[in-house]
């Protein structure tokens, strides 16, 4: 990126989309480690463990369905099909979309569920 130059053409924005993903994958790993910490604090709890062991892996696949989808980005005009997909053009990502609330919520739910499988102890 040129410092200094207010002009929008001179922008390099090639690192930009790396970066975004990296921190998708760095999203996804944080909230598998919390699933996994939430899994083994249930395990200790019967079927209300269960249930809570299964709440935690379901919003693990919610966040790595959601930083896939991230990751993968827009397809280009004129690109070859990605392998295994339809062929057709993807829409941009909207910035933050659905995706930056649905992570916030799976985060505030590992909180809850760890909190209450804390204090059922």
């Amino acid at each position: 990126m040129t410092a200094g130059t207010g002009d929008p053409a001179a922008r390099d924005p090639g690192l930009q989309p790396e970066r975004t993903r990296l921190a998708w994958r760095r999203n996804a790993l944080a909230n598998a480690v919390v699933a996994l910490l939430v899994i083994r604090l249930a395990l200790g709890h019967g079927v209300a463990g269960a249930v809570g062991a299964a709440a935690a892996l379901a919003g693990w696949t919610l966040v790595v369905a959601v930083t896939y989808r991230r990751m993968a980005g827009p397809r280009r005009a004129g690109s070859p099909p990605r392998p295994g997909g339809s062929g057709r053009d993807r829409p941009d990502p909207v910035p933050g979309g659905p995706a930056l609330p649905l992570s916030a919520a799976i985060a505030v739910g590992y909180a809850l569920l760890g909190g209450a499988l804390l204090l059922t102890r």
